[in-house]
């Protein structure tokens, strides 16, 4: 007879692993050993990276925020030695969010190199069905991995946070985490012509700090953190699917899931506990073509849905470049200045008389 938890014990491990706690607290919690938890975990993780590529596909988002959350596997990556086998260190996640739904579009566990780069967005594109407008830090392998995948008809920016270095300025002890006065947030127009007033990542960096509260493999200053890298792919696979599915954002009132149309109620942990364990292999995602949106601004439609010919008011980067390699136009001739009349001298006081009298003498 096989020895199987009970489905109480299921759900009381499911609520503390996406509630943030390590695989000792839960055991301390539930009194499941630690093996045990581990080896569930890891088939809970595999199930919710099945069950997000079954659901999570042929999406129309418009805005997309892209960004990196920092982990590490077994060790930090300064301890990381040429004995250690290549998984061992950093592992960087790969988010990539739908600014209108909050929903968690696609992810990527790895190391931030451009080969890491270049399969995440692969993946994002893969899932879409319209060109979306998308925003990432200054991280330079997305330059390269967004041209390639989308194309440079997108609508790209990067917004970069120019936070201070060093100790120049330095006033008390949080100065390193003291972004200096001005300018704290610079944009730079990378593909197309993007809106820069919608160009943010304060969702998807709102999204990081959301995750490491629901994994404890990713908090900072903590001994939670795994100790290989197909544990720390499930955890994140795992904090995901509850993310996506049950966590209800307080501003929408619903869940990202709702709100994009993939679902029409909030799962509970015991329905989502059974989709996991029974999520059976989802066919692979293949990258359909896409669709242009519609531009705001005034535009004109290009044959074979190329995009838009849209009215650009500012100067695009390509034109900046091209103006500051013109020479400098020649000065004008001179022109003479005429100065100004000498100013009268002051006057006194003069009598004036009301009778025409003749001037006395002596």
């Amino acid at each position: 007879m096989a020895n199987v938890l009970p489905a109480e014990k299921r759900l009381r491990v499911l609520a503390a692993l996406v509630d943030g706690n390590s695989v000792r607290a839960t055991e301390r919690m539930t009194g499941v050993h630690q093996r045990t938890i581990r080896r569930f975990a890891l088939a809970l993780g595999q199930g919710a990276e099945r069950l997000h590529n079954r659901m999570v596909r042929d999406l129309r988002c418009i805005l997309v925020q892209v960004d990196e959350i920092w982990g590490y596997v077994q060790k930090k990556q300064s301890r990381v030695t040429e004995a250690d086998p290549p998984d061992v260190g950093e592992a960087y996640t790969f988010v990539a969010m739908d600014t209108l739904s909050r929903l968690v579009i696609a992810y990527r566990v790895g190391k931030r190199d451009q080969e890491t780069t270049d399969a995440f967005i692969k993946d994002l594109r893969a899932r879409m069905l319209v060109m979306p407008q998308l925003t990432s830090d200054g991280f330079a392998p997305y330059i390269p991995a967004v041209g390639t995948s989308f194309g440079k008809s997108i609508d790209y920016m990067q917004t970069v946070k120019n936070y201070r270095s060093g100790s120049r300025g330095r006033r008390d002890d949080d100065h390193r985490y003291e972004p200096p006065r001005d300018p704290f947030i610079t944009k730079a127009v990378v593909y197309g012509a993007p809106d820069p007033a919608k160009a943010s990542t304060s969702y998807v960096e709102r999204l990081n700090g959301t995750t490491r509260h629901q994994n404890g493999r990713m908090r900072r200053l903590c001994l939670a953190f795994s100790k290989r890298i197909e544990h720390h792919r499930a955890s994140v696979a795992l904090v995901y699917a509850y993310y996506n599915l049950c966590h209800v954002v307080k501003t929408l009132r619903v869940t990202p899931a709702m709100q994009a149309g993939l679902t029409d109620h909030v799962w509970g942990l015991d329905e989502l506990l059974e989709t996991l364990l029974t999520e059976g292999e989802a066919d692979a995602i293949e990258a359909k073509p896409l669709t242009h949106r519609e531009p705001p601004t005034p535009a004109r439609a290009l044959p074979n849905g190329r995009g838009f010919l849209r009215l650009v008011t500012e100067p695009t980067p390509a034109l900046k470049q091209r103006r500051k390699s013109e020479p400098p136009p020649p000065p004008a001739s001179p022109v003479q200045v005429v100065p100004p009349p000498p100013p009268e001298p002051p006057r006194g006081p003069v009598q004036l008389s009301l009778f025409d009298e003749p001037p006395t003498e002596g």
